[in-house]
């Protein structure tokens, strides 16, 4: 579509007419010198009058071209754009952060796949997390790996086909066989304080209690509070087991409910994926949308033809010119050729 930036320059059209009337062109009066027997010196002097050349009167051809150029300049002085089709940019509104327990317990082969086959809580954890990322356009999603130390995998990408692939390079005790949550909380919470997005949300899924952290689990839930991140924590396995496989329920409910955040029991696949689902429900999609319409300069447009009228112009003001030579050099080289007519011979004394 053509539009004007400065469509009020337009308003000028009429200005050459008005400096024309209020500043008309100067003109300097001559003396002349009437002569009654005006027609008796050109019988005379046997010289033909010439066509009179009427002055200060342009040819309708080049007032058109005069008034042509002003338009164009006026329309390249509105500068003229071309906007191009809108082009929409969704920027995130969230950023997500999902925390996985790599910790020697996640190989316990206590779930079962959909066809049937045993896996390992890992595996398990792996297979649906990877279709709730597949979900997440439009957020920034960040990666946190904690067994005995937290380690940040993916800090917060619009990329998720990176975030996907990292995960699923994950494997159970590469960080080291114990739980440290309470520092995994503490390593999120670092990681949102350098995020300009308000909503701040932490995934936990963990199948074991803390074995050692430096800050309890429920101490780095109330700081992450503070600082405005919601912390919903999804445990995996059995809460009957003991030992390494032991689940700490009631830390996993109390760092959600610290956080205003959800707590989630998954047992296998199905009620793995009926959490993540849960959770595509209480964190909707937010984006934030920015469209923009790229410009096309076109102002080179009406100067072009500007510049061609000029020229022209030129061109047919000298060819005027010359034409009116070509008319006037024959007669002012006859009337100098013409013979003079002499008196009679004085007498001689």
């Amino acid at each position: 579509m053509l539009t004007f930036s400065y469509l009020w320059v337009l308003a000028l059209l009429p200005l050459p007419l008005l400096v024309r009337w209020l500043a008309p062109a100067y003109r300097e009066p001559r003396e002349a010198v009437r002569t009654p027997f005006f027609n008796r010196l050109l019988q005379i002097s046997g010289v033909a009058p010439g066509e009179a050349v009427p002055l200060g009167r342009r040819p309708a051809v080049r007032w058109l071209m005069l008034g042509l150029a002003w338009i164009a300049v006026l329309c390249a002085l509105a500068r003229p754009v071309w906007l191009e089709d809108p082009v929409v940019r969704e920027l995130p509104m969230r950023d997500l952060l999902v925390a996985v327990d790599l910790s020697g317990s996640m190989e316990t082969a206590d779930f079962t796949g959909p066809s049937g086959t045993a896996l390992d809580r890992l595996t398990a954890a792996k297979g649906v997390l990877d279709e709730f990322l597949a979900r997440r356009d439009g957020d920034r999603v960040g990666l946190v790996f904690f067994g005995s130390a937290a380690f940040v995998q993916a800090p917060f990408t619009d990329d998720l086909d990176v975030v996907r692939q990292l995960l699923d390079e994950a494997a159970v005790r590469m960080l080291g066989p114990r739980t440290m949550l309470g520092d995994a909380i503490g390593l999120a919470i670092q990681l949102f304080e350098r995020s300009e997005v308000d909503q701040r949300v932490l995934i936990v899924l963990t199948d074991g209690n803390d074995t050692g952290s430096l800050v309890p689990p429920a101490r780095a839930a109330e700081i992450a509070r503070d600082s405005g991140v919601v912390i919903h924590t999804v445990a995996m396995g059995d809460p009957a087991n003991a030992g390494e496989q032991a689940l700490d329920e009631e830390t996993l409910k109390a760092v959600a409910a610290a956080t205003s955040g959800g707590y989630f029991r998954a047992m296998d696949t199905a009620e793995l994926e009926t959490v993540y689902a849960r959770l595509d429900e209480l964190n909707p999609r937010q984006v934030e949308t920015l469209s923009y319409r790229p410009e096309r300069e076109m102002y080179f447009w009406p100067l072009a033809p500007m510049l061609l009228l000029s020229v022209a112009f030129f061109l047919v003001r000298q060819f005027a010119r010359w034409r009116r030579g070509r008319r006037t050099l024959p007669k002012v080289a006859a009337a100098s050729l013409s013979p003079v007519t002499e008196g009679p011979e004085p007498a001689r004394g």
